[in-house]
């Protein structure tokens, strides 16, 4: 491919689409921790039979949440060829306005009891367009901020697009937290229908971001080296060449993933569930302490992407890796003393080192494939995990309480085994950048992107 020094256009300001991409994502991430949310404790109630047993409506509840994920490797796909192919700009567009209206649809619903099993049918088919819409998100959101930001800044404007899901936590709980002042009553009647309409506004302050966003600059590199493919018969299918030739790549990117995706649910839904339905606590109270938790997450994640930035995206990963090894089981011991405040230090503590993965893993990723797969290649890593860890990690942490009784120990070690492959993987990943620069794949594109990673 060209040198980028050779690109006609000048790039624009790294700041315009580090915020570009902090917009979009905060809004998706907002409607899909919206839905997490009501799922751990309202949609057992409202869209399933009230005879229903507490434990399989539980489940039940969370298996719809889990059938957003079944599609995610699907967007990656899907979205991943035209951001390859086209441009990043189209899908962060579309995929914003199909997670807006189907977020909006979701708040318009109605409840079991006035259209019986159509209801839960109809949340989990919306449900699923949400699952695609997030699952070609993600990827296009990174690499408009990674691929424009200066050397060795990679990994701190890389995070912004990790900081949307801080940002969508931090209205999600906030909004849930608000609706519940009105009251049980008021919150199962109508209240918890709100944070789901609000999203209406909230897609069209991110549509406007997006629509003047110009695209990524790496894809005029691009779309010079498509024309060489096509007159000598290449492949079109970037899923293809990334299946073929950097498989092991999005291998060990699922497992590096795995804590932050699966893990993060389970210290979120999973504990609101537990402190609410088998400890008794006041939903409001761990609300707040979630809100308060992603607002931790939301200042502390630009400070530790800019450390990644100095010494090594990795070797902040890794420590927090290890601080989650360490707090799995005091995040659930203190919420069976019901101390609000040692809840409270519990959640901050544990999000602390959770953000530690979020901001330095978009750059790290990123760095691991080449500039004309790079698009597909993320999504595939950080969707499949969504998939095989994320969407199942309540549901799987509920029925391995259940299998001890209630007790929270099952969850919280499985948390831990989990992070201890993430950091193996993690270090792996290192070395699959110091190939891919070697290799005959490397060129500016990836050696800029890779810098101070």
């Amino acid at each position: 491919m060209p040198d980028r020094t050779t690109t006609a256009r000048r790039p624009q300001s790294p700041y315009r689409t580090a915020l570009a991409a902090l917009s979009g994502t905060s809004i998706e991430w907002y409607d899909f921790y919206a839905f997490a949310t009501a799922a751990a404790i309202v949609f057992n109630d409202v869209f399933f039979p009230a005879d229903m047993p507490t434990a399989l409506k539980t489940i039940s509840s969370f298996a719809t949440f889990a059938v957003g994920f079944l599609l995610r490797p699907l967007g990656g796909i899907v979205f991943g060829h035209i951001g390859d192919r086209v441009g990043r700009k189209k899908t962060l567009v579309i995929t914003l306005m199909m997670m807006g209206i189907a977020s909006v649809a979701i708040g318009l619903l109605p409840t079991y009891e006035q259209v019986g099993a159509l209801s839960p049918i109809l949340l989990i088919v919306l449900r699923l367009v949400q699952g695609i819409a997030i699952g070609g998100e993600w990827g296009g959101a990174v690499l408009i901020a990674v691929e424009n930001a200066p050397k060795g800044k990679a990994t701190f404007f890389g995070s912004f697009a990790q900081l949307g899901s801080s940002v969508g936590a931090l209205l999600s709980t906030g909004m849930f937290s608000l609706m519940s002042l009105f009251g049980d009553a008021a919150f199962d009647s109508w209240g918890w229908r709100v944070p789901f309409l609000a999203s209406a506004v909230l897609v069209v302050i991110g549509l406007v971001v997006r629509t003047k966003l110009e695209d990524s600059p790496v894809m005029e590199d691009i779309h010079a080296g498509q024309e060489k493919e096509e007159r000598k018969g290449a492949s079109q299918l970037p899923v293809a060449e990334v299946l073929r030739n950097d498989w092991k790549t999005v291998l060990v990117g699922v497992f590096s993933l795995a804590t932050a995706t699966g893990g993060y649910y389970v210290v979120t839904s999973y504990l609101l569930s537990y402190g609410t339905d088998d400890q008794h606590l006041s939903e409001s109270m761990l609300l707040n302490g979630l809100t308060l938790a992603a607002f931790l997450e939301l200042i502390v994640t630009p400070f530790l992407s800019l450390l990644g930035d100095k010494v090594g995206a990795h070797k902040v990963v890794v420590c927090g890796l290890a601080g989650v090894v360490l707090l799995s089981i005091p995040q659930f011991m203190v919420v069976g003393t019901g101390n609000v405040v040692l809840i409270y230090l519990a959640m901050l503590a544990m999000r602390l080192v959770m953000s530690a993965l979020y901001g330095p893993m978009a750059a790290i990723l990123a760095d691991g494939f080449a500039p004309h797969v790079r698009y597909t290649g993320i999504s595939l890593a950080y969707q499949i995990c969504n998939l095989v860890f994320a969407g199942f990690a309540p549901v799987t942490a509920v029925w391995l309480s259940s299998l001890a009784g209630g007790a929270y120990w099952p969850p919280a070690v499985a948390l831990m085994v989990i992070s201890l492959i993430g950091i193996w993987c993690t270090l792996r990943l290192r070395t699959y950048r110091a190939r891919l620069v070697a290799g005959t794949t490397a060129d500016a594109t990836t050696d800029r992107v890779g810098a101070g990673v």
